[in-house]
């Protein structure tokens, strides 16, 4: 493991701990067994080090969301089973590394004041993500989206049906209860924007042909 990533690990334990505002550089140093010195030749400042670590997670539950798709498609899921599967990987990921913290409040509220750049950028990377799973699972299963339905419209709106669910459930927690309600969320817009196949029309019934003068 490289010292960066010993940090990242070490400031995660203490952030967790002791929430932003209460956690210091030292503590970090001290859990990842560095010196003060040390620490402060890969991270300027706590905000930097708060930062890295949001990086981290965003990156590690990004990498779970498309492993999770792969692994859904693979075993033969619907369009909604794939993006649910997606997405609520991602969140998972994202929840786990603060669940349990006495602090989860602060570090959520905090993750927006000293990183809403990150969470912009990273928002846009997930639409980005299952806009693409959209389009490849549309093509290899040959689905056809609704009239005026897009793969990155549909994104943009599981990003909003994903945040609507966080505004029932603040700081997404219960977990379980905030994946569920999201599943449901998901699945409901999933299935309105897949277009219907249409039924073939029955093909007409041949016309008797006529012989001229024949009488019947």
């Amino acid at each position: 493991m490289s010292p960066r990533d010993r940090i990242l690990g070490a400031a995660i334990t203490v952030f967790r701990r002791h929430g932003f505002r209460r956690s210091s550089i030292e503590e970090t140093a001290e859990a990842a067994g560095l010196t003060r010195q040390a620490l402060y030749h890969h991270f300027k400042s706590k905000e930097a080090l708060f930062r890295a670590v949001i990086e981290h997670v965003h990156d590690g539950s990004l990498a779970d969301g498309a492993a999770a798709a792969e692994r859904t498609e693979a075993s033969g899921g619907t369009l909604a089973d794939i993006v649910v599967a997606q997405v609520s990987a991602r969140l998972k990921a994202f929840i786990a590394s603060f669940e349990g913290s006495p602090h989860v409040d602060e570090l959520f509220s905090e993750h927006l004041l000293q990183a809403r750049d990150l969470y912009q950028h990273y928002a846009a990377l997930h639409d980005a993500q299952v806009a693409a799973t959209v389009e490849s699972v549309c093509k290899r299963q040959r689905l056809t989206l609704a009239p005026g339905m897009t793969a990155a419209r549909l994104a943009r709106y599981v990003g909003l049906a994903v945040n609507g669910a966080k505004s029932a459930h603040p700081a997404m927690l219960p977990a379980d209860a905030f994946l569920r309600d999201a599943e449901a969320m998901l699945r409901t817009l999933i299935a309105g924007a897949v277009a219907t196949a249409k039924p073939k029309r029955p093909a007409p019934a041949a016309r008797p042909v006529r012989r001229k003068g024949v009488r019947k």
